[in-house]
């Protein structure tokens, strides 16, 4: 038999409410111990919460919840009382008393998952729900602990397992295998799948931009309208501008709402040689920044600058920057320009017009930077689901499989070949819902709980 454990629920601070939260086979017999006595099971009871030597320490309400029809799939007392740090100490140290053990972070979420109540995404769900810095990452979040992802992963697991029970059947039949091996079904089902997961991959990436942001790094030659650009799109003055070559010495950092996405926006040093020990000490950070960046907007004077490729303006950016970060030139300064507000598209890079200080082409910006990262609609409205970097690992590893049991097929004819990478990729999927997953993963998962959830 599980013990019992208890924890606050609430956040840390003073409130009008705050809860505890116990889980475990001695909830009832703790709940008389500390109210005197046993409410109606699922019913709010007005109660005192009375200490070991009778003394009352709270008042408030007593909810008790029988096993399996809780959020842990045990029994579960809830007791609300005041929202006073200490008052709240006080009922949990009486409760831990009566029996109970602190909770450690996660481990209610992890008891209604080994308890089948919930599966390891909307696990994962009810923590960015939590977390959750805007109304798209709150609604991806929900959808996901309402089972939409979960819903998409198993049908998929469904669809591997039908079709591997298909190739491992014609294996065991030899006389069936060459009709079954130039069957274009096989072909046509394994492209269905690779769709799908492509497909899933995709909405999965969304809702890691709503979850954990976009490192957006503004970078350029200085009095190139870097730390004016920061406060257009801030919409405030977050960096301080003049016209004195090197004013922003170190990172100056800022989050935005794009369209439901967090923006974590850094504006840096600007870009050149100097003697300055100060500034090549903020310029070292620009790189380090550069290095960590998911899109980098490359501020060019557009005044002084005619030349359109930022690879030949920054050929060091080039040799330095992160592989994985996408570039957009920012061309500025165009009210000083005959140019107009406008979009370039080119074969290796992107870039926008603008007037950083009139504000004229930031709304063209906008919509690059949105496309730039992949959010080219309105998140609110798109069915996005919650995700992690763990869900994109192993759609990846499954799509790798896949793809490498179809070469097996075509190349070699191979159709038990086929049949293992199909299993690898089932158990790769089955990793995201918890179907198949490791202790160690599960300990890593819920350690990154708060304490009560």
């Amino acid at each position: 038999m599980k013990d019992t454990i208890a924890a606050i629920a609430t956040p840390p601070g003073r409130g009008g409410v705050g809860v505890i939260r116990v889980s475990g086979p001695k909830c009832a017999e703790i709940c008389l111990a500390i109210t005197g006595v046993t409410p109606q099971i699922r019913s709010a009871h007005y109660a005192k919460f009375i200490s070991a030597d009778a003394n009352e320490i709270d008042a408030g309400l007593a909810i008790l919840f029988k096993a399996p029809n809780s959020f842990t799939g045990e029994d579960v007392l809830e007791l609300q009382g005041h929202g006073g740090p200490v008052v709240l100490d006080m009922v949990l140290r009486r409760v831990i008393e009566l029996g109970a053990r602190m909770a450690r972070a996660g481990e209610f979420s992890e008891r209604a998952f080994l308890n089948n109540k919930i599966d390891l995404v909307q696990a994962e769900a009810v923590a960015q729900l939590i977390s959750a810095s805007t109304e798209q990452a709150a609604s991806a979040a929900m959808r996901s602990l309402q089972g939409e992802f979960s819903n998409k992963i198993s049908a998929l697991v469904e669809e591997l397992i039908r079709l591997r029970l298909y190739v491992e059947a014609a294996i065991d039949f030899p006389a069936e295998e060459i009709d079954f091996l130039a069957d274009d079904k096989i072909l046509n089902a394994v492209d269905n799948i690779l769709q799908q997961i492509n497909a899933i991959t995709n909405q999965a990436r969304q809702g890691i931009l709503l979850e954990e942001g976009v490192n957006l790094v503004i970078a350029g030659r200085p009095n190139a309208g870097k730390s004016t650009l920061l406060n257009k799109l801030t919409g405030q003055d977050t960096a301080i501008v003049t016209p004195i070559a090197g004013t922003t010495r170190d990172l100056v950092k800022a989050q935005i709402n794009l369209d439901g996405v967090p923006l974590n926006i850094i504006d840096t040093a600007g870009l050149r040689v100097t003697d300055d020990v100060v500034e090549q000490a903020g310029i070292a950070r620009t790189w380090q920044a550069l290095d960590k960046a998911d899109l980098i907007l490359l501020v060019i004077d557009a005044s002084v600058e005619q030349e359109t490729n930022p690879w030949i303006l920054y050929p060091e950016l080039l040799a330095n920057k992160n592989p994985t970060s996408k570039v957009l030139a920012v061309y500025n300064k165009i009210d000083q320009t005959a140019v107009a507000a406008k979009i370039l598209q080119a074969d290796k890079y992107s870039g926008v017009y603008l007037s950083a200080n009139t504000g004229v082409g930031v709304d063209l910006l906008r919509a690059q930077i949105k496309l730039a990262i992949g959010v080219d609609h309105d998140t609110s409205s798109a069915g996005v689901f919650s995700a992690r970097r763990r869900h994109i690992d192993a759609l990846l590893r499954a799509e790798q499989h896949v793809t490498v049991g179809k070469q097996q097929l075509e190349i070699n004819r191979a159709g038990e070949l086929l049949a293992e990478e199909l299993k690898q990729a089932q158990l790769a999927l089955s990793e995201i819902t918890g179907a198949f997953t490791s202790d160690d993963l599960l300990g890593r998962i819920f350690s990154a709980f708060c304490i009560g959830k």
